[in-house]
């Protein structure tokens, strides 16, 4: 009889969340812009965000607003693979920068990604956009993969063995990365060569088309749509030419979002719009190919109240946009102020359908799901790591933000060099008093400043954040002090 109780009592705690949210598995659509700026959704910035995002601002009154929300990098790559893993990125060997493709995946075969989780679990799984994390391009005839010097575009039929469909997902159309923009991929091949100006259309359409084939199925589906924009090349279509008033930077950020414009009628014109988590946000800040001084005498601030833009350690570079429907599960036009980040998505995946997460994956991923409904979200993550472009470290924990860098740590003034090195080699920000990060306490508040990288330290030596078995990083050389060696 004991065992017999005991065994209940385990099913009913496996199972709670899915009791909480309802037995049936709710479609995923999850969309992530590509340098888009916190600022850049009107909603998110009133005062001075001047470009038009009815569907972002949607979404917003729909569903749920993270105010804290935060990528995995303050560029491309590594937040992508944080997403897919649940791990940083740079517990990999990619210690700063970002990949560009014709070399082995950068996401292990043997690793669990939430795509070939979900798989696992009944999910039919697409990524329609921008993959860029490597992946080789072989020759059909003799599968030995071809040189970036080799081709300004791999060739129609060209091969890819070790692309989306061999991380869990079920089906791919899109592009490796902004300058391969116009090699189109669907599945392991690539099937045509197209002018940039034409993929954020492409996207739409095969996102429209996707849910529209799937509507009908037997199972649930995840669609990822990893836009390529507004990222460079900046190319608004003849449609939304001028219709921001802001340039073409302002015009491509409209066109960008009524990508969730039209995934959104998808949704409701298919009835699936009550049993669809839908996530709206960007893999890092806006870019300074963006023109962000113009931009700024024109009344529009790309990062809002934040300091910095895209590869910067400062806010700006890595708090996001980040959005989340669920009628009947998320309370319309609500705000969540708690700390999350990207990295987040495969736990709150696995508890969203009452599974667990595999024993060798999410070192770095926490459930954000209590936060949905207005709960606190329980974690055994002690603080977020933040990274930027050049592999500059921060910690934030509570209200409290280190970051181990002079200067930006990326493109803004002053950067590394410009801040010399008569600054202090850190710098500490109370993000609750001063979220524009401009009063560093790190040589007033030293005990603080020394807590954090204490524990900044044991995470990154532990291989994991998160409670768990101590894990190992693919390296062994992660410098958390950069700028010391500048």
């Amino acid at each position: 009889m004991t065992s017999r109780v005991t065994w209940f009592c385990l099913a009913l705690v496996l199972f709670v969340p899915q009791i909480l949210w309802g037995a049936e598995k709710p479609n995923i659509v999850f969309i992530m812009c590509d340098d888009l700026g916190y600022g850049d959704v009107q909603c998110l910035n009133p005062e001075h965000g001047k470009i038009a995002t009815p569907g972002a601002d949607a979404l917003a009154k729909q569903g749920m607003t993270f105010t804290d929300a935060h990528s995995g990098s303050s560029v491309c790559t590594p937040t992508r693979y944080g997403l897919l893993t649940g791990r940083y990125s740079w517990r990999t060997t990619l210690q700063k920068g970002v990949v560009t493709g014709f070399a082995p995946c950068l996401i292990d075969e043997d690793r669990p990604t939430v795509a070939s989780f979900l798989k696992e679990h009944g999910y039919q799984t697409a990524i329609i956009g921008k993959w860029h994390l490597n992946f080789q391009y072989c020759d059909p005839q003799t599968g030995k993969p071809y040189k970036a010097k080799d081709f300004k575009s791999p060739p129609v039929g060209t091969k890819i063995p070790d692309g989306p469909l061999a991380r869990g997902f079920d089906y791919y159309h899109g592009f490796h990365h902004a300058r391969d923009m116009q090699t189109v991929i669907e599945n392991d091949t690539v099937i045509a060569h197209d002018p940039p100006i034409h993929m954020l259309p492409r996207l739409t359409r095969k996102s429209v088309e996707y849910i529209d084939q799937h509507a009908g199925g037997k199972q649930p589906f995840f669609l990822y749509i990893p836009l390529g924009s507004p990222h460079t090349p900046i190319l608004p279509t003849e449609a939304w030419q001028g219709k921001s008033g802001l340039g073409d930077y302002g015009d491509f950020v409209m066109e960008t979002d009524n990508v969730v414009v039209e995934v959104s009628k998808a949704l409701e014109r298919n009835g699936l719009t009550d049993n669809t988590l839908v996530i709206f946000t960007s893999d890092n800040g806006c870019s300074k190919a963006a023109g962000i001084q113009k931009l700024a005498e024109q009344g529009h601030i790309v990062s809002a109240h934040l300091r910095g833009s895209k590869a910067d350690i400062w806010d700006g570079g890595h708090r996001v946009p980040f959005l989340v429907r669920w009628p009947g599960k998320v309370e319309a036009g609500s705000t969540s102020d708690q700390l999350i980040c990207l990295t987040d998505w495969f736990a709150t995946a696995a508890e969203l359908i009452g599974a667990e997460v595999p024993s060798d994956a999410c070192e770095d991923s926490v459930s954000f799901l209590p936060a949905l409904s207005g709960k606190p979200i329980s974690s055994t993550r002690t603080g977020v790591v933040h990274h930027s472009v050049s592999g500059h470290f921060a910690y934030r924990q509570g209200p409290w933000k280190l970051a181990l860098a002079r200067g930006s740590g990326g493109w803004s003034s002053p950067n590394e060099k410009q801040a010399g090195k008569n600054a202090p080699k850190a710098q500490l920000y109370n993000m609750t008093e001063d979220v524009g990060e401009q009063d560093n306490r790190y040589l007033t508040e030293v005990s603080i400043a020394q807590r954090l990288l204490k524990q900044l330290q044991a995470d990154v030596e532990r291989g994991r954040s998160t409670d768990g078995p101590k894990s190992k990083n693919d390296t062994n050389n992660i410098d958390l002090w950069k700028s010391e060696k500048n």
